[in-house]
C-alpha cells in the first residue's frame, strides 16, 4: 500500500468509529459519497435502497454543465433501468444503433439484442442528466449536500480514511464530515485519491475530448449515433488518434464532438482545428459548417474539453476505507471514451460491497467484503480493457479506427456487430450466440490480471 501521506487531519485513536460533530456544521453518515455525477449517484442509490444511512457530497449545484459525448450505449441504459429512471419522459432521445464513415464508406450497426440488455441507446444531455440521477439517489434516500467542495480526507492514526474535509457555500466554510467509509466519485482529478498517494500510472493512457452543441433540426431527430473514422489534423497529414461523433439530441440540437489519444506517438492534437476542418466537410443542410473565421451560426456555448482517464490508470480501487469509482478509478474505456456505462457499474458493485462490509465488525470479514469491489470490477472489465490498451497503444495512437473499418469488416453485417459488441463490451456470460463465443474466446486469450486492493 502507499505510504500515508502528512496532508490527512487525524482523528484522535485508531480503529475509533467517528466522533459526534461538534457544531462545526458537518454531518455524520455511514458512508460519505464525493461527487454527484453518474458514478456516485449511482453509488449512493443503492446504497440508500440497501438500507445504509448516505451523504453525497457535491461542490456544485444543479442542474450543471459536463463535457461529454451525451450518448449513452445500451449497457448504459441497462444502468438506468435497474435504477428505475424514468427513460420514457420527455428529454430522452433513443438510437437504434451507430452509424460509422470511413472515407467514402458507411455503415449502419444496429444495437445488438444481447441477453438482458436493451436493444437501444439513450441521449441526454448532462446538464439534466446527473440533476435526475442525483434526485433519483435522494429520492431513495440518500442525503446531498451540494456546494460542498471537499477538500481533503480525514484519517485515523492507522491511516485510515474516517471522512472528509470541505468547504461549504461561497464563504468556503470548513468543514469536517465524519463515516466509516468514503467513496471517491471526484472525477478524473482524483484530489482525494491524490491526497493518500494512489498518482495515475504514467505508462497508462489518456485522452482529450471536446464538443460544442449545434442547432440542427434536420440531425437532430436521427435514429443513429454517427461517428466518423477518417478524420485528419489541422495540418492534413496525419489521421486522429481517435474519431468524431455527432449524436442527436431530439430537441433541434445535436451533440458534436470528438475525442483523440495523447502522447508519445499521437502528440498533442489540436481539437479545435481539427473539429473546423471536419465539419467543413459535412452537407451545408445540417448547418454545421464554420465560416471563413471558423464561426457558425448554429453554435449554442463554445467548445469545451475534458481529460478521459483510461483503462483502469489509477490504483488501488479500494484501500484503508476509500473506495474509487468512475473516472476517480480511470475506468473510461480505451476502446470507445465511454466512461458513463462504467461508472453506473462501479457505483453499483461498490454500492453491494460497502453494504456487505457494513454487515459485519471491523476486522478480516470487513475487508474480505470490501476487497469484492476491485476484484468484480477486473472480472467485468479486466480482459477487455487489457486488450483495448493494448490495441490503442499499438493501433488506434497511429490510425484511429480507420484500420479496423476497412472494405472487408465494413462490408459484412456479422463483422460489423461483432465489432461493435467488442467496441463496448456487450456480451452475455454465458455466451448467447457464435458472436458471443468468438468474443469471450477471445478475451480469455487476455492474460488475467490480479484486481489491484
Amino acid at each position: 500500500m502507499p505510504p500515508t501521506p502528512p496532508q490527512p487531519t487525524p482523528s484522535p485513536s485508531a480503529g475509533d468509529p467517528p466522533a459526534p460533530q461538534d457544531g462545526s456544521g458537518g454531518e455524520d453518515a455511514a458512508v460519505i459519497v464525493v461527487g454527484a455525477g453518474p458514478a456516485g449517484s449511482a453509488a449512493a442509490y443503492h446504497l440508500a435502497k440497501a438500507g445504509v444511512d448516505v451523504l453525497v457530497l457535491e461542490k456544485s449545484e444543479f442542474p450543471r454543465e459536463k463535457v461529454c459525448g451525451d450518448g449513452l450505449t445500451p449497457r448504459a441504459v441497462h444502468q438506468l433501468i435497474r435504477m428505475g429512471v424514468d427513460i420514457d419522459g420527455p428529454g430522452w432521445a433513443r438510437s437504434r444503433g451507430m452509424r460509422w464513415v470511413a472515407g467514402e464508406r458507411q455503415a449502419l450497426i444496429e444495437w445488438p439484442k444481447v441477453g438482458k440488455y436493451p436493444d437501444f441507446g439513450l441521449s441526454r444531455s448532462r446538464y439534466d442528466f446527473d440533476d435526475i440521477l442525483a434526485g433519483h439517489a435522494t429520492g431513495a434516500g440518500a442525503r446531498l449536500r451540494t456546494g460542498a467542495k471537499v477538500t481533503g480526507p480525514l484519517t485515523d492514526r492507522a491511516g485510515r480514511v474516517v471522512g472528509v474535509t470541505a468547504e461549504l457555500g461561497p464563504e468556503k466554510r470548513p468543514v469536517e464530515f465524519r463515516s466509516r467509509l468514503v467513496i471517491a466519485a471526484d472525477g478524473a482529478s482524483a484530489r482525494l485519491a491524490l491526497a493518500l498517494g494512489r498518482q495515475r500510472d504514467e505508462r497508462a493512457l489518456i485522452a482529450t475530448a471536446a464538443r460544442r452543441y449545434y442547432r440542427s433540426p434536420q440531425r437532430s431527430q436521427e435514429e443513429y449515433l454517427e461517428l466518423w473514422a477518417d478524420l485528419r489534423g489541422p495540418d492534413g497529414d496525419r489521421l486522429l488518434p481517435g474519431y468524431g461523433w455527432i449524436f442527436p439530441m431530439g430537441d433541434g440540437r445535436v451533440n458534436v464532438g470528438l475525442g483523440a489519444l495523447r502522447g508519445r506517438k499521437s502528440g498533442q492534437v489540436d481539437l479545435r482545428a481539427t473539429m473546423d476542418r471536419w465539419l467543413a466537410r459535412t452537407p451545408e443542410e445540417w448547418g454545421l459548417r464554420p465560416d471563413a473565421d471558423g464561426h457558425s451560426e448554429n453554435a449554442e456555448g463554445r467548445v469545451q474539453s475534458a481529460a478521459l482517464p483510461l483503462g483502469f490508470n489509477r490504483h488501488p480501487q479500494y484501500g484503508r476505507g476509500l473506495l474509487l469509482v468512475g473516472d476517480s478509478g480511470g475506468m473510461v474505456s480505451p476502446w470507445n471514451g465511454e466512461g458513463i456505462a462504467q461508472a453506473l457499474e462501479a457505483g453499483e458493485v461498490a454500492a453491494e460491497a460497502v453494504a456487505a462490509a457494513l454487515a459485519r465488525p471491523e476486522g478480516a470479514g470487513h475487508e474480505e467484503a470490501l476487497a469484492r469491489y476491485p476484484a468484480e470490477m477486473a472480472r467485468r472489465w479486466g480482459r477487455h480493457y487489457r486488450l483495448g490498451v493494448a490495441l490503442s497503444r499499438h493501433l488506434f495512437s497511429r490510425g484511429g479506427f480507420q484500420p479496423l473499418l476497412n472494405r472487408w469488416v465494413m462490408g459484412s453485417p456479422t463483422l460489423l456487430d461483432t465489432l461493435a459488441r467488442l467496441l463496448i463490451g456487450l456480451t452475455d456470460d454465458p455466451p448467447a450466440d457464435t458472436a458471443d463465443r468468438v468474443l469471450h474466446t477471445l478475451l480469455h486469450l487476455v492474460p488475467e490480471q490480479s484486481p489491484s486492493v
